[in-house]
């Protein structure tokens, strides 16, 4: 065990090999002003105290929660910041997302028992594990990708105001929708049954924003591009992130005629 007494110093190296970062990381933290070392007054070494310690280890911690480089220097900068509070809201989003990737793993497991025809497994389960979180990142992804406008502020609020009745309901609207087009992909992603899917999945979206034909298309991007969204349609269907962009595709071209 490392000592983390007040008076430990580390080198880059071993900050690095602790923390599981690399080298070049720490200097570009440095760089950016993000993390700040001292210097050894000898030879000039970066060297690392136990408040900088620390501040790695919040750093990581809002790197894994989805935070860029800059949100976590205002966030670690603030004047309130609290490490013992910040530490305690780390656990429980740490807490939550390993309880839905349980759910997750649970999910795949089962799936793979199913298609070794070990088990049967209704069509439904098929969806287990995607929750009121999963649907919500559709926002926050779309936010990051359009920008912190009024539309996106709008669809927070109009997210907010939904009973818990309500968000059940568009949670298994948006379930049942995702089956349907799992179902169409035979008839190919142009076909008038995968269209009205995408006319569907269209109106799903506005329950959390209003997309144009931009975001709808970024939308597909996003369901192939982002590793852990293509994760989940491939747990549907491998085949369904491209049929979705494809499809996506055809349905703006119609919109745009």
């Amino acid at each position: 065990m490392i000592d983390m007494d007040t008076e430990t110093r580390f080198s880059v190296k071993q900050l690095a090999a602790m923390a599981g970062v690399s080298a070049r990381t720490l200097h570009y933290y440095d760089e950016i002003g993000l993390l700040r070392p001292a210097r050894d007054p000898a030879n000039g070494y970066r060297q690392y105290d136990r408040p900088a310690v620390l501040r790695l280890q919040q750093i990581l911690f809002l790197r894994e929660l989805g935070l860029s480089l800059e949100e976590i220097r205002e966030v670690l900068d603030r004047p309130d910041f609290e490490l013992v509070a910040a530490l305690e809201q780390h656990r429980q989003a740490l807490r939550a997302r390993q309880r839905r990737l349980t759910r997750l793993l649970q999910t795949v497991e089962r799936t793979i028992e199913h298609l070794k025809g070990h088990t049967d497994m209704d069509s439904h389960d098929l969806f287990a594990g995607f929750s009121e979180e999963q649907e919500k990142r559709y926002t926050a992804e779309a936010r990051e990708m359009w920008g912190d406008n009024e539309a996106m502020q709008q669809s927070q609020r109009r997210w907010a105001s939904y009973t818990a009745a309500d968000k059940q309901r568009i949670m298994d609207e948006g379930k049942a929708i995702y089956r349907a087009i799992v179902a169409a992909m035979p008839t190919g992603p142009a076909s008038d049954e995968t269209q009205a899917c995408l006319a569907r999945w269209h109106q799903h979206m506005r329950y959390f924003y209003e997309p144009t034909t931009e975001m709808l298309r970024g939308l597909g991007d996003l369901y192939n591009d982002h590793p852990e969204f293509a994760a989940n349609f491939a747990r549907m269907h491998p085949d369904l992130a491209p049929f979705m962009r494809e499809a996506i595709k055809v349905y703006c071209q119609t919109l745009e005629s």
